[in-house]
């Protein structure tokens, strides 16, 4: 009666604690990223390094490009729960199962022409522009700045080339302008820099279009940053440029993430070309939810056990740490008050046949003396209530209330033999 609700509440608590124990992370995870060579692909290879340093293998995909690499994690059963997106491409409206990690670094968005200088997208109106592979963040990106400046398919010629094949019909004069999102250090941004003839855009509107499209950011190219003693370029070049996104699934377990924000604190980190150390990765995202794990790994750093144990042992301890709260809450309680209730329940079935033996008593004095008539019974009652008592299964610890009641049990007897003689 005791232990018997007690081991119920416990196996409760047990299968309660089952229930928010959280499951051990994944040894493997997979990562989108780009073509293979380019920035994407690059940075998924830096990611792959921070995170083999603690037992977690980062298989890192290319693929053709931000718009792949959405649809890749919007599938369920892709097996890819990581990827790098450039922005605008996607936002939570249209793809709500996924969160950011934070934006991670600029994006460039390059437009190299010929002939007079141009500051406006318009301009390019009527003439054949390269605007990247079906399936790109360049495609994208440009069809929707072009768009905004009534330059489209209908009354230009956009093509579908994109990377060295672009720079080359641009080289030839089969197309006017190209379109590139690529990082400064890129080999073909310093080929088509150092090339006669072919020429920067420079965004005129650049704050406006900062304005119209919350996910670019306006940068600016200084003088001679490319080569100073070619002096190249040769003034400030104003450009715009999205921001690259770190999304994961929803479903990705929390210790992942936390290494993904680390390893985007490590590799995104240090100052560039156009910000600051410590400006990526972002604590926001414009388009995207941010995953709470992530804002809490950028604003604490490491937990207290990943800083001092190796990651596997770290997650194993606080994975315990949730199992055993929920099973302690109970059982620390329940130690406490076992005892009580087990002495509670012990003096109750004492307390009973005091009841009978005080009645017994009061009938006693009641008896006449020197009749022996009702005596009798009054024995018999006695002994039955001896017989009972003896009976009951007495721990070490109560044998002293067990042995004071068979003397009052004498007692009474004693006084009935006097009543009765």
């Amino acid at each position: 009666m005791t232990l018997g609700p007690a081991v119920v509440l416990i196996i409760l608590a047990f299968l309660l604690a089952m229930r928010f124990m959280p499951p051990p992370p994944p040894k493997v995870v997979s990562i989108t990223t780009g073509g293979q060579g380019g920035g994407y692909h690059t940075f998924g290879t830096r990611y792959a390094e921070v995170l083999a340093r603690h037992g977690v293998k980062l298989n890192v995909l290319p693929s053709a490009g931000s718009a792949e690499n959405l649809e890749r994690l919007k599938q369920p059963g892709s097996g890819i729960t990581v990827g790098l997106m450039q922005g605008g491409i996607g936002n939570s409206q249209n793809a709500p199962e996924l969160l950011s990690v934070g934006r991670v670094f600029y994006e460039p968005m390059w437009v190299f022409h010929r002939g007079p200088a141009i500051g406006m997208l318009h301009e390019l109106q009527g003439k054949p522009v390269a605007i990247g592979a079906p399936g790109s963040g360049t495609r994208a990106l440009a069809e929707e700045l072009l768009k905004s400046s009534g330059v489209t398919s209908a009354n230009s010629t956009l093509l579908p080339l994109t990377g060295q094949q672009a720079v080359d019909a641009l080289k030839k004069g089969e197309v006017d302008a190209v379109f590139l999102t690529l990082a400064v250090q890129a080999p073909l941004i310093q080929e088509l820099m150092r090339t006669p003839d072919i020429r920067l855009m420079s965004f005129a509107q650049a704050d406006a279009l900062t304005r119209h499209y919350p996910y670019l950011a306006r940068l600016t190219l200084p003088q001679g940053v490319i080569d100073l003693r070619a002096n190249i370029p040769a003034r400030d070049v104003t450009l715009v440029a999205p921001k690259a996104a770190l999304l994961v699934q929803n479903s990705l377990h929390p210790a992942i993430i936390a290494l993904l924000a680390e390893a985007a604190q490590e590799v995104h980190g240090k100052a560039s070309l156009f910000g600051p150390a410590g400006e990526f990765p972002t604590q926001s995202d414009p388009e995207f939810e941010m995953d709470s794990d992530a804002l809490r790994y950028y604003k604490t750093g490491p937990t207290f056990w990943k800083r001092v144990l190796p990651f596997g042992l770290a997650n194993m301890v606080e994975r315990a740490i949730v199992f055993l709260v929920p099973l302690l809450t109970i059982l620390i309680p329940l130690v406490k008050i076992l005892p009580v209730v087990y002495r509670w329940r012990f003096r109750k079935r004492l307390l009973h046949w005091y009841t009978r033996l005080k009645d017994v008593e009061i009938r006693v004095a009641e008896l006449p003396k020197g009749v022996a008539a009702g005596a009798a019974e009054l024995h018999e009652e006695l002994d039955e209530i001896d017989d009972s008592v003896s009976r009951v299964p007495v721990p070490i610890q109560f044998a002293e209330q067990f042995y004071n009641m068979r003397e009052h049990l004498d007692l009474v007897r004693q006084r009935l033999k006097s009543r009765a003689a």
